[in-house]
């Protein structure tokens, strides 16, 4: 991941559905001289329905390009199709927070992940309610925050997150952090949030989900990453992932094999995010 051309691009753009998007698109990076090397699009209808286009391009010197790109795509292009879009430049890693409780799972798995390269991110903060992890995230060199959160301290936990990260992150991931985020937190902070929880919700919301679906004898277990919303899980879908288990399983192997599914699946969402594979449409994705 850290050795991405600098001079690759990507644009995502949505807008209504009609003919001439991509060459519109496409004909404005034609004359500053980019070359598209990859392009993905998705229409939910082709009469009046909701474009959505990823185009990964090729342009020297991009780095010095990019405001300019920018600022005249929004002149001559967004404004004429009324469309929401982003350039970025692939080589830029996504600064990006982790949040967790005491599961350390996917908390280590991401951070092992980007200190491969494997991820295309920078761990900027962990932020928890509770100190059992410090030293584990120390030894990854990755600034470490404990912030306790009671009913009572909330208010309070919130602000100092946000006066933490605000500005400073662009992606927030809650790694297991077992606090429901308000949507005041939500708004303020400004960049997008993703979950990762095990697939048995809402059959089996609260503590010990997997002895609940040991109990009830069941036979696929796996785990959805979403975006965060204030509405308790009910985030668009980035990515879901299952396998097959039977009654020979104990409760204590179901949540092994569930761990191993919740950080891989939080592995490819945090992925996609971060590459601008994933365009929300309302209440779901597009996923590139």
């Amino acid at each position: 991941m850290n050795g991405t051309d600098p001079d690759v691009g990507r644009l995502v753009v949505s807008c209504t559905d009609r003919p001439g998007v991509v060459a519109c698109v496409s004909s404005f990076l034609y004359r500053r001289g980019a070359n598209i090397v990859q392009s993905d699009q998705d229409s939910t209808g082709p009469a009046g329905g909701r474009f959505f286009l990823r185009i990964v391009f090729h342009l020297p010197g991009l780095d010095k390009e990019l405001p300019r790109l920018e600022r005249e795509f929004r002149q001559e292009v967004a404004a004429r199709l009324d469309a929401d879009f982003r350039f970025r430049a692939a080589s830029v890693p996504t600064r990006v927070a982790l949040f967790v409780s005491r599961y350390d799972h996917c908390l280590l798995d991401l951070l092992w992940r980007a200190r491969r390269g494997e991820l295309p991110i920078e761990v900027c903060q962990v932020v928890s309610n509770h100190p059992d992890l410090a030293d584990e995230v120390s030894s990854f060199g990755v600034a470490f925050e404990h912030i306790p959160v009671t009913r009572a301290t909330k208010p309070e936990a919130e602000r100092r997150q946000l006066d933490l990260l605000k500005g400073n992150v662009d992606l927030v991931v809650l790694a297991r952090y077992m606090q429901i985020l308000s949507g005041d937190f939500l708004d303020r902070i400004g960049v997008p949030v993703i979950n990762i929880h095990h697939s048995f919700l809402p059959a089996f919301a609260g503590a010990g989900p997997y002895e609940q679906a040991k109990e009830r004898g069941v036979k696929i277990i796996g785990a959805t990453a979403h975006y965060a919303t204030e509405e308790l899980d009910e985030g668009p879908i980035i990515e879901q992932d299952v396998v097959r288990v039977s009654h020979r399983e104990s409760a204590r192997e179901l949540t092994r094999r569930g761990a191993d599914i919740e950080r891989t699946v939080l592995a490819r969402a945090v992925t996609w995010h971060c590459e601008d594979r994933v365009l929300v449409n309302g209440r779901t994705t597009i996923v590139f």
